[in-house]
């Protein structure tokens, strides 16, 4: 019997080590995420490029350019599926809002890529008002406290 609680022990024992070791592993892995700049950064970037792309553009009446970078817009890539955890986990109860404007942004830019599509100038106009419009409240509600949060930036 004594030799069994012995056993039992130090399997308890192993067992938490290996706990304690693998938090410490996971404390440091979440470290270095918060670290490493987020794959949203370089969405947003790109996604400024395309904004000044398409204004470019439409000053010039190029609407086959205004219609790809809306295209751009519209289909932008998505952060990596642990990336959105840690940003919709940030965002927390207001995640609904979040998600809405996203999907108000998506929309604008599908509706300026039709418009474009169809050398419609007014309704050109119209739909990168409404981009500029979504991207805008986003930006205003979210960008300073994403940017405090996840890089100490104030």
């Amino acid at each position: 019997m004594p030799f069994k609680l012995l056993l039992r022990n130090t399997f308890a024992v192993a067992l938490l080590g290996g706990l304690i070791t693998s938090n410490g592993s996971l404390a440091r892995e979440d470290e270095a995420a918060s670290l490493k700049p987020l794959v949203l950064r370089q969405i947003m970037s790109d996604l400024s490029k395309n904004m000044q792309a398409v204004t470019d553009a439409i000053s010039r009446e190029e609407w086959l350019r205004v219609a790809e970078n809306a295209l751009e817009i519209a289909e932008h890539p998505q952060p990596p599926f642990t990336e959105k955890v840690r940003i919709l986990t940030f965002v927390g109860s207001d995640v609904s809002r979040f998600k809405r404007l996203d999907a108000q942004t998506h929309q604008a830019a599908k509706e300026l890529e039709q418009a474009a599509s169809r050398g419609d100038g007014q309704a050109v106009i119209k739909s990168f008002a409404a981009l500029q419009n979504s991207c805008l409240a986003c930006h205003q509600n979210y960008r300073k406290p994403l940017v405090e949060h996840f890089y100490g930036q104030h």
